[in-house]
């Protein structure tokens, strides 16, 4: 039963985040075969002020072993 959570900079629609969190979850049926009633998605809104200290340092940079798709990007 997978749960996704997205954290995300704020400014998406409801309708544009039910779209995404739709094509993830078709992700997932299609990747791992989980049955759509079996999978939950989650959509946060961060500030770009705070994206540092409530998302990257302590998700991305503190928990290495559960990242399996690095971003791109890095902070100071």
């Amino acid at each position: 039963m997978p749960h996704v959570t997205v954290k995300m900079y704020p400014g998406k629609t409801d309708a544009e985040k039910t779209e995404m969190a739709e094509a993830i979850a078709a992700a997932l049926m299609a990747s791992v075969g989980t049955a759509e009633r079996a999978i939950s998605v989650s959509i946060e809104d961060v500030a770009q002020a705070d994206w540092e200290a409530q998302v990257y340092r302590p998700e991305i940079v503190g928990r290495p072993e559960t990242l399996f798709k690095k971003p791109g990007y890095t902070l100071p």
